[in-house]
C-alpha cells in the first residue's frame, strides 16, 4: 500500500494516523500539489492529496473516501461503530473537522498573498466558519456519544488532525478558551503514538 500526500497536509495525516492505528504497512510518497511539475495530479485529477494506492493497485483520492476503502478492509480496531445511522453521524463530524481544514488552509493561501492583496472579508469569513465548527465540535465532545466516548474513532482522529494543523500553522490561537473538552481530546490524542509520529516537520 503506497500513500502519497505532503508531511504538512491535515488530510494526509488523518489517512496516515488510520493506517498506523490499524498497524498496516505502507510506504509513505511525500509529494507536495504545489511543487512545480508536482506528480500529484497523476494520482488524482484534482492535484489533491492524499492518493492511495491500495494493494491492488487501484488508486483512490479524498481522505473521506480513502478512510472508507481502509475501513472496509475489516482491519481492527474498527473506527466507526457498527449502527449504520451512528455510523454517518461519525462521519459527518469527520467531515466537519475536514471543512474547518479547508477553511484553515484558504487562510493560509490568502496570508501568502501580499498585504494589499489579501481579503479582509475571506479572512473573517473563514475565521468565522472555524469558530462555528470548533464550537458544534466542542459540543459534540462534551456528550461523549460520537465524540470523545473513549474509544477511538473516524471522528477523533479527524478532529485531533484539524486541531493540530490550526496550532501548526498558528492560526487561531485562542481556539482552546471556552473548549475544554476538545483540548482535553486533543491531550489526549497527540500523545498516541500514532499521532506522535505524524506530527509535520517545523520549517
Amino acid at each position: 500500500m503506497k500513500l502519497i500526500g505532503s508531511y504538512t497536509s491535515p488530510f494526509v495525516r488523518k489517512v496516515s494516523v488510520i493506517l498506523l492505528e490499524k498497524g498496516i504497512a505502507f510506504e509513505f510518497v511525500n509529494h507536495t500539489p504545489w511543487a512545480e511539475n508536482s506528480q500529484v495530479p497523476h494520482y488524482n485529477p484534482l492535484g489533491k492529496v492524499p492518493a492511495l494506492i491500495d494493494d491492488r493497485g487501484l488508486t483512490w483520492y479524498d481522505s473521506s473516501i480513502i478512510a472508507q476503502v481502509i475501513e472496509l478492509r475489516g482491519d481492527t480496531p474498527a473506527l466507526l461503530p457498527d449502527d449504520a445511522l451512528a455510523a454517518l453521524q461519525v462521519r459527518q463530524l469527520a467531515k466537519l473537522a475536514d471543512g474547518i481544514n479547508d477553511a484553515a488552509a484558504i487562510i493560509v493561501r490568502e496570508q501568502m498573498r501580499p498585504g494589499a492583496q489579501q481579503s479582509e472579508e475571506v479572512l473573517l469569513r473563514n475565521r468565522d466558519k472555524i469558530q462555528r465548527g470548533l464550537d458544534v465540535l466542542e459540543q459534540e465532545a462534551a456528550r461523549k456519544t460520537l465524540l470523545n466516548t473513549g474509544t477511538l474513532n473516524l471522528a477523533d482522529i479527524a478532529t485531533g488532525c484539524a486541531i493540530g494543523y490550526l496550532n501548526f500553522r498558528r492560526l487561531l490561537p485562542n481556539w482552546c478558551v471556552n473548549r475544554p473538552e476538545l483540548v482535553e481530546l486533543a491531550e489526549t490524542l497527540f500523545q498516541r503514538e500514532s499521532f506522535a509520529r505524524t506530527v509535520p516537520p517545523v520549517g
